[in-house]
């Protein structure tokens, strides 16, 4: 340890400028905020996206599209998956119950069963919605389709 890397101790020196404490401070008069301007009043807050007067991106960029305020989101099932049930867990009757116990959906979604895969064996599915091609893999193997 020589002298020259010595170091005061952590907290003993305060880094903060005191500012606006008069002129023998150092940093008094404008209180290192400059002379005139927004910033340089109390109370000064910039606006969210504010560019120092250019226009902001959010007005520069065209909006575009429909946001249908009605639309209702499904949470899709395919049949695989529920094939894939009856494998693992030795399911009997498929419901939004059982799917959110199994982590497939939460508890507020819609469920809509879609026809991607194949079903080998016979099962009752309950749920709001039905494809065309998933409702007939499920009665070609004898199962009931219900509708919430």
């Amino acid at each position: 340890m020589n002298l020259n890397n010595l170091t005061p101790a952590n907290g003993s020196i305060k880094s903060d400028k005191r500012i606006g404490r008069g002129q023998g401070s150092g940093h008094g008069g404008t209180a290192t905020r400059g002379h005139k301007g927004a910033k340089s009043r109390s109370g000064y807050k910039r606006k969210i996206g504010f560019e120092g007067g250019q226009m902001p991106l959010q007005r520069r960029v065209p909006k575009f599209g429909f946001k249908n305020i009605n639309r209702v989101e499904y949470k899709a099932i395919n049949l695989d998956i529920i094939q894939n049930l009856i494998d693992k867990k030795g399911v009997t009757e498929i419901n939004p119950e059982v799917l959110r116990e199994n982590g497939l959906c939460s508890r507020n979604e819609l469920v809509k069963v879609l026809g991607r895969g194949e079903l080998k064996s016979k099962i009752d599915v309950t749920a709001h919605k039905f494809s065309a091609t998933a409702k007939a893999g499920i009665e070609d193997k004898g199962g009931n389709c219900t509708e919430i």
